[in-house]
């Protein structure tokens, strides 16, 4: 019997490439680990030989230096076969593209940062094949997050309220706002198959956020199902009161040992309007990180743990999103009640 799983993505994946500007004679190299897709190394490799770049399968032993599955959180360090072997990372700075198919990439290792300096473009992907395909990014969607993420830039104040009873005000100077789009096209940059989002770094908000029935707790993966209230002060939480899910937050931040669970990392809104905020229900906890909950457009996407910014490294990273609320950036609207605003 033939394995012939890889040939329904090969135009997905060539079409992801395309975004990345893969061009002929490019050098690519498709990262795996034993416990990645084999139709998607097939795939991303069949796509980049099909461009014309010369390409190498390159597969990794598993493992993470983390006290956590490596297994699709968007929390871990990544694997320590990269991590501690300087011989692989100098074939990732080689490259001109890295397809990053391990199961938990390296979005919050410092080595990624060093692979990306020197030039390197790296697109992770780890979903679900039919969310890859039904979120395939558009070339458009790029001057999408640049507009979101130029009002961050000029913006002081962002205000965060829902009728649930959130009422957050973010200090923004000094933020340094980003962007997912789906592709990397640009030199020494990363980005993550499938999100289209904006979000910056702050380091003062104040208030308190609620977490109504329904949102959603990364990595976790699981749906609030009583209201969640987090008191806000300087950037920190300071007291979290609730039902079943508010034990389930204070158990990890008391859990994670780490001086940093407790306070804020990036926030932001989703603009990937092809999200589905069910996706997270309808698949197992091992086929998805939960992007179409992180980019569900008129989302609000908030995090605890790591800063880059402000030099802060951890692990003990959550990604919550929220449906309903009101998004406000000086004044301008960017989501009123779960919506994008009509701008």
């Amino acid at each position: 019997m033939f394995d012939l799983s890889s040939v329904d993505l090969l135009d997905a994946f060539t079409r992801e490439l395309e975004l990345c500007k893969v061009r002929e004679d490019e050098h690519v190299v498709v990262l795996s680990e034993p416990g990645s897709r084999g139709d998607y190394v097939a795939a991303a490799f069949g796509a980049a030989k099909s461009l014309g770049a010369h390409v190498i399968a390159a597969t990794v032993p598993g493992g993470s230096p983390a006290p956590m599955p490596s297994t699709h959180t968007g929390a871990g360090p990544g694997l320590t076969s990269v991590l501690d072997d300087t011989a692989a990372q100098d074939l990732l700075k080689s490259a001109d593209l890295v397809v990053d198919l391990t199961r938990e990439g390296f979005i919050h290792a410092p080595v990624q940062q060093e692979i990306l300096r020197a030039g390197t473009r790296i697109i992770f992907v780890c979903d679900a094949p039919d969310v890859l395909i039904r979120n395939l990014p558009k070339e458009s969607d790029k001057a999408l997050v640049h507009r979101e993420t130029e009002l961050l830039a000029k913006s002081s104040v962002m205000h965060v309220t829902s009728e649930a009873g959130t009422e957050l005000t973010v200090q923004l100077a000094g933020s340094k706002p980003e962007f997912q789009v789906g592709f990397a096209d640009d030199p020494g940059r990363w980005d993550h198959w499938p999100s289209t989002m904006v979000l910056c770094w702050p380091e003062i908000s104040d208030g308190q956020l609620v977490l109504a029935e329904g949102d959603i707790l990364l990595p976790f993966k699981e749906y609030v199902r009583e209201p969640v209230t987090l008191q806000i002060a300087a950037g920190r939480i300071e007291k979290v009161s609730g039902g079943a899910e508010a034990r389930l937050l204070e158990t990890f931040f008391e859990d994670a040992d780490d001086q940093w669970a407790r306070s804020l990392s990036h926030m932001g809104w989703g603009l990937m309007r092809t999200a589905d905020w069910f996706a997270t229900a309808m698949y197992g906890k091992g086929d998805l990180m939960g992007m179409d909950a992180r980019a569900f457009a008129g989302n609000f996407l908030w995090s605890t743990g790591p800063h880059p910014v402000l030099g802060r490294e951890s692990y003990a990273h959550l990604d919550i999103a929220m449906r309903g609320c009101t998004v406000d950036v000086d004044g301008t609207r960017v989501v009123s009640a779960g919506v994008l605003a009509d701008r």
